[in-house]
């Protein structure tokens, strides 16, 4: 990029102003997001039954009525995504042309995959796969047979694929390219100036920076809630503690106690150090169910797994039932974009933050590539374990899994030695996913109703964990799993609109990027 750029950028000190506060002022964003997160969570615990049938008519009207709007932007991000990295665009930099990346290649790895959807993989990696081998995602199709346990893996790999990473690659991408090659705050709303302006409405950025911070509350708390519904489940079926409300709530607690002690030491130190420990627990897992589990066939469903998801890529990505009126599609692919969706606004502010330095080929190829490979690898391991167990040793953990998602995973190690041991690093890796994730996302979210993207103050990170285990707390109580996934999706539905006007206003910016920024070549660099 040219000198006379980075001046522009840099020289309007109005410009860099934050719209939500100076950094250590609680503006309008805070107090418009917090007041409807607080309001929201008031709501749920003083009337749990209302807020719980609420959710099943949210749920039911979004996912009937937008899914074809879900599935189609999607599909559309993971293609802009790729045109990116081979075009020439992909040679810029987020960051100026002599940025180097701020973390090793591994730590950065560690940080996508742990702060992304790490603990949703945990629940799902073996109960969703179970679950489409009992009940077909076609209508008529085949349930507990070879073909379908084919089906079934070929499907979770679908949704635990490159569409996954692209919702989060093209939030990342918006903000870091808009805070970090051109100087700017790292706000959603500042993300938008190619495309209105850099002097559009303060109104209009404030009510973009509040969905963005609402929707990334709500999109984390259904994550923590269904890593608390699972660990639940696991004490009480690997342990024998006792299950329910109590359990669940000292659960929640823990881990913003835990949350509050990582994020005083700070992003390099606490979330690089539990960044790192996930992936060690979670190879760890990985390695002991690929070697004392069924290798032959976990490797060959990995490989053949890989293959029908990119044979029926395009197609499960464009499915809508229009013909037939079920609703297999709205309860898991709709549900899952909505839900990643929600947690959008962070995880791209997040990314945008560890992946300063990378060029856009760099960062696209990492997100789309690596991730989902090591998501695939987890789900045809532990998936794939309990799949064997039924198909060939008569075992029941379909039944069990269609009876309490939240078992799945602890039924599978009970089909394999050390089952105690193994449950209990299973717990312990889900509680420091949670952790993680609450970490990271208390950063942005204080950034965002600060101003101050690079280093929010403490105390307004510490309050959003409070907010979030408030909310967190009140939506399991008022329905569990179904005021999860209603308020995912209604947090997802105006920020997909949001999502999309980020690629056009990435993509103006880009093409105002000088010739020599596309056409340099920059040195080739190890991986560190």
């Amino acid at each position: 990029m040219s000198k006379g750029n980075d001046q522009e950028n840099t020289k309007d000190p109005a410009h860099r102003k934050p719209s939500a506060g100076d950094g250590n002022k609680l503006g309008t964003v805070f107090w418009g997001a917090g007041g409807v997160i607080a309001l929201a969570a008031l709501m749920a615990i003083i009337f749990p039954e209302t807020v719980e049938n609420a959710s099943y008519e949210v749920y039911d009207t979004i996912a009937r009525n937008f899914n074809w709007l879900f599935l189609i932007s999607v599909f559309g991000f993971g293609m802009f995504l790729l045109f990116l990295a081979i075009s020439p665009y992909g040679r810029v930099k987020l960051g100026s042309d002599d940025s180097k990346p701020e973390f090793s290649f591994r730590s950065w790895i560690g940080m996508l995959f742990s702060s992304g959807l790490g603990v949703g993989l945990v629940f799902y990696g073996v109960a969703e796969p179970m679950e489409h081998f009992m009940i077909a995602p076609f209508p008529g199709g085949e349930v507990e047979t070879y073909e379908a346990a084919r089906m079934a893996m070929g499907y979770t790999f679908f949704h635990w694929g490159i569409s996954q990473w692209s919702i989060f690659g093209v939030a990342g991408l918006a903000i870091g390219y808009s805070q970090y090659r051109k100087n700017k705050n790292g706000m959603v709303s500042t993300s938008l100036e190619p495309l209105f302006g850099k002097n559009y409405n303060q109104p209009s950025r404030r009510l973009i920076d509040i969905l963005a911070v609402i929707a990334t509350i709500t999109g984390m708390s259904t994550s923590i809630g269904l890593g608390i519904l699972q660990m639940d489940g696991g004490l009480n079926f690997a342990f024998g503690l006792p299950s329910g409300p109590a359990t669940q709530i000292t659960l929640t607690v823990l881990i913003i106690i835990l949350f509050l002690f990582s994020t005083i030491t700070g992003l390099k130190r606490g979330i690089k150090w539990l960044s790192n420990l996930n992936m060690a627990l979670a190879l760890m897992l990985t390695l002991f169910v690929l070697f004392m589990g069924p290798f032959t066939f976990i490797m060959e469903t990995f490989v053949l797994g890989i293959g029908d998801y990119l044979r029926n890529y395009v197609g499960y990505s464009l499915r809508t039932q229009p013909y037939s009126g079920d609703s297999w599609v709205q309860d898991w692919t709709v549900f899952y974009w909505a839900w990643v969706i929600a947690w959008s606004p962070f995880i791209g502010s997040f990314v945008a933050r560890v992946s300063k330095g990378r060029t856009i080929r760099e960062y696209v190829l990492g997100i789309l590539i690596v991730p989902p490979v090591l998501s695939f690898l987890w789900i045809a391991a532990l998936g794939g374990t309990a799949m064997y167990s039924d198909l060939f040793n008569g075992t029941n953990i379909g039944e069990i899994v269609l009876d309490n998602q939240t078992a799945a995973l602890f039924t599978m190690f009970d089909q394999l030695p050390m089952t105690a041991i193994t449950s209990a690093i299973a717990i312990i890796l889900i509680f420091t996913f949670l952790v993680t994730s609450a970490d990271s996302a208390t950063f942005v979210v204080a950034g965002m109703t600060s101003g101050n993207t690079e280093n929010p103050i403490l105390r307004l990170k510490v309050l959003w964990g409070l907010l979030l285990g408030f909310l967190t707390i009140s939506l399991i109580l008022a329905g569990g799993l179904s005021s999860l996934q209603a308020a995912s999706l209604l947090a997802g539905l105006p920020f997909t609109i949001i999502l999309i006007l980020m690629i056009f206003s990435v993509s103006k910016a880009l093409r105002r990027e000088t010739n020599d920024a596309m056409k340099r070549r920059p040195k080739k660099t190890k991986l560190k």
